[in-house]
């Protein structure tokens, strides 16, 4: 479709007037169904979790962080019972089912979602070399890939990514620790606190004016003309997918480790920020693999850049961008500011996502003050964006009846997924967090 008529379009999608005027909306599947389209299945989900538990020794010995964990980069799955009884308070609604928050906010190493998706296509990539060099098999001990003759190895190849700030820090810390020169091109919204980190750690940072899309058209760029430089494609990846579909297992463990039971009478919702689409689009996938129908998988998007709800909702995918309607993708919550979304994941999701809602990004600071101050968690603004989807259910029960749900709201177990955070320096998040209360409490002087 090489020209978009917004005004057709319009017409055929009326959500789209409120989009243009930055309005908080929700956009329930129509096609949605209990099917992945994905060319990927559980054995790829497994195969993907056995490579990580192979490089457990190596993570355990050059990430103090992870040795509690045994070299497992996984993060805690938490009950917030006061911060579902704030919102309770404020919106004036009684908030039905469990909620619980998964920390990805906290993952070790890299301290977001990106740790399991680019860390995961990073050792991917270190394995193959290692492997197609006769350097290691299967069977050997993976700690070796701690030590200077394979650090001196990969020391002659490179790696690029494009990145909004998570993946470009989960992609330089991995990749500088095992020896890579690696490069990461930063879009024009990344937080300079991450662009300063990955410098002290020993990536390149390559800044650029544009947006999301221009910093992954440069890394490609850059990659397509050195044979030895691997590009990580946050937009049309499958390894990334699969190392963050590998969450789903891990949290069906944390779910019967809690006694927790998920079928028709005890229905799981979950709520996942978006942003070019990877992490949640991935997620979505190993959950629908291991709870089938009975999960719901929700995004959560900027006001600013509803990229996946636009295309997912016209059909057209990746081939249209929020500026496309106007939209400046210009965003607070860094992670969510992308302007189109990944066509290999529009495309792998399209039946199995029940919906999508949008956040204003003062939603996300009153959000964010209001969990800090009731849970002490401290996220960053884009983490805080699946709190939407669990508020509307909470409103608006017309997913639940279309679904048949209705009776079964008291037994429901509610995930927001909280992407980030932990690693924002306490200056920042301290502005984070006054903007927050200031916000809240205008809001609740109204």
């Amino acid at each position: 479709m090489n020209e978009i008529d917004i005004a057709e379009l319009e017409v055929r999608f009326p959500l789209i007037k409120d989009l243009r005027t930055y309005k908080e909306v929700t956009w329930e599947n129509p096609n949605y169904r209990n099917e992945v389209t994905a060319d990927l299945g559980m054995a790829d989900i497994e195969d993907a979790e056995k490579r990580l538990q192979r490089f457990a020794p190596f993570i355990e010995k050059v990430f103090p962080d992870s040795r509690e964990s045994g070299g497992i980069i996984e993060s805690p799955l938490l009950s917030v019972e006061k911060m579902k009884q704030n919102l309770s308070d404020t919106l004036g609604i009684k908030m039905t089912g469990e909620l619980l928050l998964k920390c990805d906010s906290h993952l070790p190493i890299s301290g977001s979602i990106k740790a399991r998706g680019g860390i995961y296509e990073v050792l991917k990539h270190a394995e193959d070399l290692a492997l197609q060099h006769g350097l290691i098999t299967e069977h050997d001990h993976y700690e070796a890939f701690a030590s200077e003759p394979f650090r001196h190895f990969f020391s002659q190849y490179s790696i690029a990514v494009g990145s909004t700030g998570n993946l470009g820090l989960s992609i330089g810390i991995m990749a500088a620790v095992l020896g890579f020169e690696v490069y990461v091109h930063m879009s024009a919204d990344a937080k300079q606190w991450k662009k300063d980190l990955l410098r002290y750690k020993g990536a390149n940072v390559i800044e650029h004016v544009g947006d999301f899309s221009e910093a992954v058209a440069q890394g490609r760029a850059q990659a397509e003309r050195n044979d030895t430089m691997y590009f990580v494609d946050d937009e049309d990846s499958k390894h990334l997918f699969l190392g963050y579909a590998v969450a789903a297992l891990r949290l069906k463990k944390q779910l019967d480790l809690k006694g927790m039971t998920i079928d028709r009478e005890h229905p799981l919702f979950v709520y996942l920020p978006c942003g070019v689409g990877g992490g949640p689009g991935g997620v979505t996938f190993g959950l629908k693999k291991v709870f089938g129908e009975h999960v719901h998988c929700f995004f959560a998007e900027s006001v600013h850049s509803p990229c996946m709800l636009l295309g997912l909702m016209t059909g057209l995918d990746d081939n249209i961008s929020v500026q496309d309607i106007g939209l400046d993708n210009d965003t607070a919550a860094d992670g969510l500011a992308v302007g189109r979304p990944s066509g290999l994941v529009a495309r792998a999701i399209k039946y199995a996502v029940s919906g999508i809602h949008t956040v204003s990004d003062d939603r996300l600071f009153a959000l964010l003050y209001q969990l800090a101050e009731h849970e002490n968690l401290y996220l960053e603004p884009s983490a805080l964006a699946g709190f939407s989807g669990y508020i509307h259910l909470q409103e608006n029960h017309s997913y639940i009846r279309k679904q048949e749900l209705k009776h079964d709201q008291h037994n429901a177990t509610h995930i927001v997924w909280a992407t980030g955070g932990s690693m924002v320096p306490e200056s920042e998040m301290k502005e984070y967090y006054l903007k927050g209360k200031q916000i809240y409490e205008d809001v609740l002087k109204k």
